[in-house]
């Protein structure tokens, strides 16, 4: 895309050195995407791209497809397209619907997208990384009771006002969470608590906001060096 991963946005590199997160915006890097999809993206890429049926979340998909093909072809010194993406065990039941994976390893990663912005992370460790547009007030009412107990109290003692943020940063680090470990939202959401406050994340794992423009929230969460579970 333009001289390939030069032209992302590294927002960070943290974590000793273990942790990169990419933001792409899906508008301007559309053209270099559509012009390298066909050679980029694998069969069922290109299959699910095709079914969206509004043109903006076809545009996402194929932005943070690519993008998240050119930064592991990189990483792997190889083209985008010789990538071989997988679909590891899923750590509750067994079947192969769990995190992304590279066959083979070599790096692991998380993509997420919302609206027209892509969040990509790559690490040495298993990421999870989750970018949100900031819910209107009745949808956090009728999703926070899924939330921990502990977040529903907090929420319900935040002003109105401020409720909405506070409901989408503990969705975007909860998300994060649940796709670093590998279940996605599978295992329930109520129970694992991450809050929205400076409080540490699960045992094992760090926790982190992501700037973001105006209306949208994002977070990683990354296992700690030395945390074997996953």
């Amino acid at each position: 895309m333009g001289s390939e991963e030069s032209r992302l946005q590294a927002l960070l590199d943290a974590h000793g050195g273990m942790l990169s997160l990419w933001r792409v915006d899906a508008l301007s890097q559309w053209d270099d995407a559509a012009r390298l999809a066909s050679d980029v993206l694998d069969a069922e890429e290109s299959r699910r791209a095709a079914r969206f049926r509004r043109s903006a979340d076809r545009r996402c998909y194929v932005v943070a497809h690519v993008a998240l093909r050119v930064l592991l072809g990189a990483h792997l010194g190889i083209t985008p397209g010789a990538v071989r993406l997988i679909r590891e065990d899923c750590p509750s039941c067994g079947d192969a619907h769990g995190r992304p994976a590279v066959d083979g390893g070599g790096v692991h990663f998380s993509l997420s997208h919302s609206g027209d912005l892509v969040l990509i992370g790559t690490a040495e460790a298993p990421v999870g990384v989750d970018v949100e547009r900031v819910a209107r007030a009745d949808v956090v009412a009728e999703v926070s009771p899924s939330l921990h107990a502990v977040e529903v109290a907090e929420l319900a003692a935040e002003p109105y006002a401020g409720r909405s943020l506070a409901f989408a940063r503990m969705w975007v680090r909860k998300e994060s969470y649940l796709k670093g470990i590998g279940t996605g939202l599978s295992r329930s959401p109520a129970l694992d608590y991450v809050g929205a406050g400076p409080l540490p994340g699960p045992q094992g794992w760090t926790l982190g906001d992501v700037a973001m423009p105006a209306g949208y929230v994002a977070a990683f969460a990354i296992r700690s060096p030395g945390h074997l579970s996953s």
